[in-house]
């Protein structure tokens, strides 16, 4: 790291900065993102995009006096550069480094943990409110991506603050760009605000006029008012945002340094909530992520040179994604009734083959789970079989809808829950680890788990049979970690798969773990301790045989499962046996511990809470 870079230790530091020097430094900060994410990986992209925004706010604020509340955090790579995170950068996303999104823990600049969308705008508000309450003076500002602000949240947010007219500062980033392809009614509005630049010019222009009017009268003022109004819906009709409580300013180019810091000079003064309308390009400075902004939203490491990604599942056709992929496609050939849902990630969650063959089948409803639960239920309720695919730390936003829309109702809605269990280097507030506790507490859910990608095939074609509610868990994994121990014996509601059988112990492992439990098997029968190894399958309902079956044998039951133990598999594996009153089982759960786990690369975790093969065989080992 050299340059003016090198010497920013806060923000402080880049208000001794020209513009000449803030130019310099905006292209510093860009390569040192390119550098390091093509090394670590991350969200580069949308970084790429707010480095003159972050420059401008740290500019005209008092970070941390200020508050700057980030959404998502996709975007904040800059603003930890400009926070005395330059010198650690290299760290980003590594076990025990930086986290890849704004932590609390971090930096006192970050007043907000942040990894989900749609937040900025309620959590903002908390904080002004909070500071108004306490008779402080300081501003706080909140910024929020096109795609986060057509969410329910971003609009209840907006909507109380208008109400409020609470002295806040909302900034659109609209990079035109939401993770996949815009949708919605939103990304159409805000297209025609573009196209209408208009309004703030003559609104301005008219009150330098007003202003130099004279011991203006009461009269003379509500008519210059109404005159205001008509002249908004004129030139910008039914201009959301106004209508909302807010000044609107813009749209402005969110890469001009000097029209932005001029922009944040003359708002920071209005005491009234104030939205700033800000045109950003995703990938900004790097032409491979601007070409493709979708690829290069959250990457692997990659080529600087050439911009090929280091996919690790690339080439992989065994991924439990890639499984998903075409087994959806596959049924929608043959049944007309299976229809696709997901929230912006059709790419991710691998539903864009699907969309391409059936595209009056396929719905990105953006990034609004609730009502892609919600709307699930009511495609169901009107006779369709919907297939919602959203990953494990996304669906958690739904539970209301997932208990009063689809179980309450017994709706046959299919929840494809992708990134379940560790989710690597997004670290907590990605971790897909609570589903099973809050998807088997639902009546009359079928909650299942694969153990390999034909596995996976199996239970979505099942589910699309059964006619009830059922959710499906799997992990990024590759076809690497999978086994093939069993040719996939017939798949019936509740019933396990034994694929080992052992005199000493006895593990029940589901979905992910299943693998790991062989392996330690193999581990365990070297030093002669023979294990018995059981696929659960299914977390709700249980194998009730089976586990009867066991405990008559007297043998100490284990399990395994990539989630918090509290409310996990193993604690429904000991809810059974004390309802059906069998008290002489010995259970030891493995599982991942009841709390928030940091960033890391999976197998490194992995490995930290033992949940490895020759981990998990040296704790069977000790405990016998």
């Amino acid at each position: 790291m050299s340059g003016i870079l090198k010497d920013i230790a806060s923000p402080a530091d880049i208000k001794k900065l020209d513009m000449k020097q803030l130019k310099q430094l905006a292209g510093e900060i860009r390569e040192r993102i390119i550098d390091v994410t093509s090394k670590k990986g991350g969200h580069i992209a949308a970084s790429l995009g707010t480095v003159e925004l972050a420059i401008a706010m740290h500019y005209c604020l008092e970070s941390p006096k200020d508050k700057i509340v980030w959404d998502v955090g996709h975007q904040s790579y800059a603003h930890k550069l400009l926070t005395g995170r330059a010198g650690n950068f290299d760290t980003l996303r590594e076990m025990g480094g930086l986290s890849g999104f704004p932590r609390a823990e971090e930096s006192e600049h970050d007043p907000f943990t942040c990894g989900h969308s749609a937040t900025s705008v309620s959590s903002a508000l908390g904080l002004a409110s909070a500071r108004d309450l306490k008779k402080e003076d300081h501003k706080v500002v909140a910024v929020i991506g096109d795609a986060s602000l057509a969410t329910g949240l971003a609009f209840e947010g907006m909507n109380h603050a208008g109400h409020m007219r609470s002295n806040l500062v909302i900034v659109l980033n609209d990079n035109e760009q939401f993770i996949s392809k815009p949708v919605g009614a939103m990304s159409k509005y805000l297209n025609t605000l573009i196209a209408n630049p208009l309004y703030n010019k003559v609104r301005a222009e008219a009150e330098k006029i007003i202003k130099a009017i004279p011991k203006l009268g009461p009269g003379a003022y509500k008519a210059v008012k109404k005159f205001q109004e008509g002249l908004k819906n004129l030139l910008v009709p039914g201009i959301l945002f106004e209508e909302l409580g807010f000044r609107y300013f813009g749209p402005i180019d969110g890469h001009d340094l000097g029209q932005m810091i001029s922009m944040f000079r003359k708002i920071l003064l209005l005491k009234e909530p104030v939205f700033i309308h800000a045109i950003t390009k995703k990938g900004k400075g790097y032409r491979f992520a601007e070409e493709d902004p979708a690829r290069f939203h959250g990457v692997t490491s990659f080529d600087v040179t050439t911009g090929r990604i280091d996919d690790a599942d690339e080439g992989d056709e065994r991924s439990f994604t890639r499984h998903f992929s075409e087994k959806i496609i596959e049924l929608g050939c043959k049944e007309p009734r299976v229809v696709a849902i997901t929230a912006a990630m059709p790419d991710g969650t691998g539903l864009q083959g699907f969309a391409k063959k059936f595209p009056d089948r396929f719905f990105d409803v953006g990034i609004t789970e609730p009502h892609a639960v919600t709307f699930a239920a009511g495609l169901a309720r009107g006779g369709m079989i919907p297939v919602v695919a959203i990953y494990s730390t996304f669906l958690q936003r739904s539970y209301d809808q997932l208990i009063h829309d689809v179980a309450l109702q017994r709706l046959p809605v299919i929840l494809c829950i992708d990134r379940a269990g560790l989710a690597g280097k997004d670290g907590p507030t990605h971790h897909g680890v609570f589903d099973i506790s809050y998807t088997r507490s639902l009546p009359g859910f079928i909650v299942m788990a694969p153990k390999d990608g034909a596995e996976l095939k199996l239970m979505l074609e099942k589910a699309v049979e059964w006619g009830k509610p059922v959710a499906i868990r799997y992990p990024r994994a590759s076809a690497k970690r999978i086994v093939s121990a069993s040719s996939c014996a017939p798949l019936e509601i509740g019933r396990s798969e034994l694929l080992r059988e052992g005199k000493d112990l006895t593990i029940l492992a589901v979905g992910s773990m299943v693998n790991t439990a062989l392996a330690s098997g193999d581990v365990l029968s070297k030093k002669g301790i023979e294990a018995t190894v059981v696929n659960a399958r299914f977390i709700s309902p249980l194998d009730k045989s089976m586990l009867e079956e066991i405990a008559r044998s007297g043998k100490k039951i284990f399990t395994m499962e990539e989630g918090v133990a509290d409310g996990g598999f193993g604690s429904a594996v000991l809810e059974f046996f004390e309802r059906e009153n069998i008290h002489h089982v010995k259970v030891r759960r493995l599982a991942l511990p009841d709390e928030f786990i940091e960033h890391g690369a999976r197998e490194e975790l992995l490995r930290k809470y033992h949940l490895t093969p020759d981990e998990v065989a040296a704790t069977i080992e000790a405990e016998l």
